[in-house]
């Protein structure tokens, strides 16, 4: 299916209902697997997703986690395996739309049940996603492609399914995208002092945003 610019379409969506033991790490609720039917979304995120390490995942401004089916399949041919829906511990595979290129603040209306959501901050990837993966010296090498993904905060709860239309229905004009937010990137410092100047920010965008303010 041909899709306008600024769509994109929910390929799986996935959540853990169990935990996954790994080696010097323990538990975790990195293992999402793809869900059948509708899922109903709050501002906590998927219903029936687990969250083990509630200070660095989940909560208000991580309360679903996008990565992109390009840059999922651009790491399969160069890891040369499988990386299904939800290997990354994505809540949403999406297709068609940019995740770690989502300009910060950039709202999206997925599906036609509510649901829709605000573009956040860069996933950073930990020693649990390491353990997870079985890559030699993967954090280091997913945060030199920095292709991250973005969490998302839900601004109006309602339901999500694979098949669901990703619309953009606004995108600011600061030019901050997700990826700026990452340590190492490259980021304007007036586009950054735009973006900290807006209310209403989601306070880990603002804590991010002013810790590369800081830096560049």
């Amino acid at each position: 299916m041909s899709l306008e610019p600024g769509t994109g379409t929910v390929l799986a969506v996935c959540a853990a209902g169990h935990d996954v033991i790994l080696d010097n790490v323990g538990a975790s609720a990195i293992d999402k697997r793809p869900q059948s039917g509708r899922v109903p979304v709050t501002d906590q995120g998927l219903v029936g997703d687990h969250v083990v390490n509630t200070t660095h995942h989940g909560g208000l401004d991580q309360a679903l986690y996008a990565y992109g089916e390009h840059e999922a399949q651009r790491w399969a041919d160069e890891l040369g395996r499988e990386l299904p829906h939800g290997w990354f511990g994505e809540n949403l595979r999406i297709d068609g739309l940019e995740t770690t290129d989502a300009v910060v603040g950039e709202l999206w209306e997925i599906g036609d049940h509510g649901l829709v959501v605000e573009a956040t901050i860069p996933r950073t990837p930990c020693r649990t996603f390491s353990a997870w993966s079985g890559e030699p010296n993967w954090v280091k090498r997913f945060m030199t492609r920095a292709d991250t993904g973005t969490y998302l905060r839900v601004l109006r709860p309602g339901s999500v399914g694979a098949g669901d239309l990703v619309r953009v229905v606004h995108r600011p004009g600061h030019g901050v995208l997700v990826r700026h937010l990452l340590p190492g990137t490259a980021a304007d410092a007036d586009a950054l002092s735009v973006l900290l100047a807006q209310e209403g920010l989601a306070p880990k965008v603002r804590r991010e945003a002013s810790r590369k303010l800081a830096r560049v």
